[in-house]
């Protein structure tokens, strides 16, 4: 995935999840949130299968993914399956939404909790407030339970919309959208060399995600910032007259570029930085460690974000598994891409996981959650490769 200056990726943006029975209104709801038709509307329960995103600009929350998802109600074999892809929604969620519109509330209830558990806030809606008839005793009967007032709307007759939105902002933390993928390692007037590979994993004409959104961020710090090739990294510094506070390269060039680096100048990898911007960065250095301990008989998953077709001389398909099999001779290695991620991770010693600069944070964050809660090691591409290379103490972590 690619993207420009001046747009907002898709993994940045703060993703909205409404979440319901079927037929309870959520399509409905975000029609009259977003005040377009993102979502198809109809009285035929189930109308919703897979998840819909919607990338769009919502004042004065910012750029937002607005999920619309299947009933969690929905029943029989391919009814399971959509509850599996609202799941799987629930996971990238940053804020759910909850659409209530009959009495029997104890399946709500039970997603509540469930995002209660991941820390998600929720905000409780009761739709179809034009039709029903116990309203109030449905409020009240939440309340009780979550001890929340829930909003009470009717999408339909785009009544009361505006308290969702409300709603929403309230939820938000105050810190919210504040996390930087260079923390605090730089400065304005800082000298940052970026020292990027246009190898024939690089899109042609473009940039990768993760080096347009650092070299974006660099931008608005004011930075002083300098891209090269990495076949330029010499004549770069030959021809600087003050050199880089900041080095980021590639975690396949670690090596290289650490050997001609000047000494004073830090270096770190798009992926180390990502490791922290969007995961835990202590819990993947520590499980870098098992590297050092893997044996023929291991069996290590590699998992991929981007759903590519693979390259040659791909960095997840092709070159992590050689350093794997050339450290700890031939042992097996399984890889998965995109949303594809065993529930099980017990079979493993250990995962590695990409940069990640596809996914956002609240979706990462729920795939170390399964690895800590199942006891398996993970780190990721960039801090393997530098224990593997043997310059990970050497690295520059975020501040």
């Amino acid at each position: 995935m690619t993207a420009t200056l001046n747009e907002t990726p898709r993994a940045e943006r703060l993703h909205i999840g409404f979440f319901g029975k079927r037929n309870s209104g959520k399509s409905s709801l975000i029609n009259g949130f977003t005040r377009q038709n993102v979502s198809i509307v109809s009285d035929v329960a189930g109308t919703t299968t897979d998840p819909v995103y919607k990338a769009m600009e919502i004042y004065p929350l910012g750029p937002c993914v607005i999920i619309d998802t299947a009933g969690f109600d929905d029943e029989g074999g391919l009814g399971e399956s959509r509850v599996e892809k609202t799941r799987l929604a629930a996971e990238k969620t940053d804020v759910a939404v909850i659409v209530c519109a009959d009495k029997e509330i104890s399946r709500e209830l039970k997603w509540y909790r469930y995002f209660q558990k991941k820390n998600t806030p929720v905000l409780m809606v009761i739709n179809k407030s034009d039709i029903l008839e116990n309203v109030e005793e449905i409020a009240e009967l939440i309340e009780q339970e979550i001890k929340q007032s829930p909003i009470i709307v009717s999408a339909k007759n785009n009544e009361d919309i505006e308290k969702v939105r409300h709603g929403l902002i309230a939820l938000l933390p105050e810190n919210y959208g504040e996390r930087l993928i260079t923390g605090t390692l730089v400065k304005e007037n800082d000298v940052v060399l970026l020292v990027m590979p246009q190898d024939i994993q690089a899109p042609k004409g473009r940039l990768i995600l993760p080096q347009v959104q650092t070299l974006r961020e660099l931008l608005d710090k004011k930075c002083i910032v300098i891209s090269v090739t990495t076949d330029k990294l010499t004549a770069a510094l030959d021809v600087m007259k003050k050199m880089p506070k900041l080095i980021i390269t590639d975690s396949q060039a670690f090596s290289y570029v650490y050997e001609k680096k000047p000494k004073e100048s830090m270096l770190t990898s798009f992926s180390v930085l990502f490791a922290a911007y969007k995961g835990d960065l202590p819990y993947y250095a520590e499980g870098a460690k098992i590297l050092d301990r893997l044996t023929p008989d291991s069996k290590v998953l590699i998992a991929e974000c981007c759903t590519h077709a693979p390259l040659k001389e791909d960095i997840g398909r092709e070159k992590l598994p050689r350093m794997l099999k050339k450290k700890a001779g031939n042992l097996s290695v399984d890889i998965v891409s995109g949303t594809d991620f065993p529930e099980d991770l017990s079979k493993y010693d250990l995962i590695i996981q990409c940069g990640a600069c596809m996914f956002n944070r609240k979706y990462v964050m729920s795939r170390i959650e399964r690895a800590k809660k199942q006891g398996i090691p993970m780190t990721n591409y960039g801090v393997a490769i530098a224990h593997l290379t043997g310059i990970l103490s050497k690295i520059t972590f975020t501040e």
